[in-house]
């Protein structure tokens, strides 16, 4: 299987052939992947080299001259380092485009920590009018980048990773999807988190939601999950644990209910290791969100 970056490439590669107001915005990063769309779109493929700021300057330059740009980078250097340039450049001039990252939360461990971006989507939550998309196959995320391009003057990030689930799910840029039916309470799974999600819950008498467009969050999709209530909502993220409990609150506003974000911790962990391992330092690991998800739901570990 193709990695949801080179999935990426390719699409956006095709794209460019087909719609001459689409451009392509690199820093270095997966400039290799697009060696041929330059050559062949020398003035809408344009690497700024090693410098994030001017990536994204350029990026909503290219916005503001009528094309509709495609901005990539590792998440640590599209949205962290230039912050102040997606929040000016992008919003403050009410301008659209589509940032599309790698290598987010741990993706690369042997990067260190200046290349993990656990925190991006919260960071992305401080800015208004972001559609942010995160794909857990690369199925998923050919459907979501076309959904992206396609989206007007609508301000999108596609959040890609090197996890991947086995199978892709039909997506459709909006909507939750419900892949399992349980009465003991709901379990949201983002992204590359569903098949551990759906192996920790198996035997489980619980609803299992899959996410792939986390904003705006589909509030319809978990109210009618959770009917009348009491509800108990767990949410399980691969960024920054909590970074959706309070989408969960506002939509169950007149639900009593209680909710669980389960996803990356806020403390830095200091060795490279390898992705497996930061899954289970972080309890994203199957065997330990079946521990966590059966606790908070009262559930017996062995199934209910």
């Amino acid at each position: 299987m193709d990695s949801m970056r080179d999935r990426f490439a390719a699409t956006t590669t095709r794209l460019l052939d087909e719609d001459p107001s689409l451009a392509v915005v690199l820093a270095e990063i997966s400039a290799d992947r697009f060696e041929q769309a330059g050559r062949d779109h020398p003035d809408r493929v344009i690497n700024v080299g090693i410098r994030e700021q001017l990536l994204v300057g350029v990026g909503a330059g290219l916005a503001l001259a009528g094309l509709r740009p495609v901005v990539h980078t590792f998440a640590s250097f599209l949205i962290e380092r230039p912050f102040e340039q997606v929040k000016l450049d992008f919003g403050h001039q009410d301008v659209g485009g589509v940032l599309v990252s790698a290598a987010a939360s741990y993706d690369w461990p042997a990067g260190g920590f200046t290349h993990m971006a656990p925190g991006d989507v919260a960071l992305l939550d401080t800015l208004d009018g972001w559609t942010v998309h995160v794909p857990g196959h690369p199925d998923e995320a050919e459907t979501l980048l076309r959904h992206a391009v396609a989206a007007g003057d609508d301000r999108v990030y596609v959040r890609l990773s090197e996890q991947a689930n086995t199978s892709p799910v039909k997506v459709d840029g909006e909507h939750f999807r419900t892949v399992k039916e349980g009465r003991s309470g709901v379990v949201v799974a983002v992204g590359p988190m569903l098949d551990n999600v759906l192996r920790a819950t198996e035997g489980l008498d619980v609803t299992v939601l899959y996410a792939t467009t986390v904003r705006p969050f589909d509030a319809e999709a978990l109210r009618a999950a959770v009917g009348p209530g009491p509800a108990e909502v767990v949410i399980v993220e691969p960024y920054l644990a909590g970074t959706s409990t309070g989408e969960a609150d506002t939509a169950l506003l007149d639900v009593p209910h209680r909710v669980l974000g389960l996803g990356v911790g806020r403390a830095e962990l200091r060795r490279y290791g390898q992705i497996e391992e930061h899954l289970a330092a972080h309890g994203l690991d199957a065997v330990s969100l079946r521990g966590r998800i059966s606790g908070f739901l009262s559930l017996p570990e062995g199934g209910a």
